[in-house]
């Protein structure tokens, strides 16, 4: 569609973040998540380093993405240079410190674990409200973007770390509860976003997040969930639990990232042109 006729009163697709800016949220936040997890979980060892090298991986694979987006890469070394304004900054530099801080984790200094995890949170925050920045676009302003993209982060790197049970064993009761309160607290927070935005939307928006939403609501919510408490009440034979503690992990977490994905790509739909008072030639202004 051409520029003339994509801009006026009625909403229009925004351009200028894509699927590479999408690949920032889906796998930062999930790397992120799984950074907190691998230092809630207790794993020690080379299980430990492989947790928290796997989130850093994601971490980087997203701020790789968003890399690829820039129209000059080799000045995306700028970014850092306004925290004081600029939560891409803010997210930058705790990326830097996530890093720091988890392949330190990761080389032996366990204890360096609990900073990476708080630097995960950071950044994870500092993505959410990179988004809900964008003020010319509804379904990105919103508050309760926030939380929502946080609560979801954290549950998609609770369902990467059962989708690795089978290869690290690493699984207690508080473990599966959080993450169960997690799913919870997911699926409620969507809710009442949904709520808000209501009447507000371009229709392409409603559409797209209302596919993500059935996702988030009919697959990566009872699914999950009722493993997780099948598990919890010792109703799985125990051979079993491996396999569909990785099941409720993957589908947590791809309905996770496809909720992101949609919101980035497919819901970002500006508002349009409100013009309260329109000039008539004659009358006085």
């Amino acid at each position: 569609m051409s520029q003339s006729t994509s801009y006026g009163p009625n909403p229009w697709h925004q351009t200028s973040w894509d699927a590479r800016a999408a690949g920032n949220f889906v796998c930062g936040g999930a790397g992120a998540g799984l950074v907190v997890f691998a230092a809630l979980s207790g794993a020690h060892g080379t299980t430990l380093s492989a947790l928290v090298l796997a989130g850093l991986a994601l971490v980087g694979l997203g701020l790789f993405s968003v890399f690829l987006e820039m129209g000059r890469p080799l000045r995306a070394v700028n970014v850092v240079f306004n925290p004081r304004a600029s939560w891409m900054s803010r997210e930058a530099l705790a990326a830097g410190g996530l890093f720091a801080a988890g392949l330190a984790a990761a080389a032996g200094v366990a204890p360096l674990v609990w900073a990476a995890a708080a630097l995960a949170l950071v950044f994870v925050y500092c993505q959410a409200r990179l988004l809900q920045a964008s003020k010319g676009i509804p379904a990105w302003r919103e508050p309760l973007l926030v939380p929502l993209v946080v609560v979801t982060g954290l549950t998609e790197g609770g369902g990467l770390l059962l989708l690795a049970l089978p290869f690290t064993g690493v699984v207690t009761s508080p473990l599966l509860t959080g993450f169960g309160l997690l799913l919870i607290a997911r699926v409620l927070l969507w809710r009442a976003y949904r709520r808000r935005l209501a009447g507000t939307l371009a229709r392409g928006a409603v559409a797209a997040l209302d596919r993500a939403g059935q996702m988030l609501q009919l697959v990566g919510t009872p699914v999950p969930l009722a493993l997780v408490v099948a598990m919890l009440a010792g109703w799985l034979p125990q051979a079993a639990v491996p396999l569909l503690a990785s099941l409720a992990g993957l589908s947590a977490a791809f309905a996770g990232g496809y909720f992101k994905f949609t919101l980035v790509t497919r819901a970002g739909f500006n508002q349009g042109f409100a013009l309260a008072h329109l000039p008539v030639r004659g009358q006085p202004r």
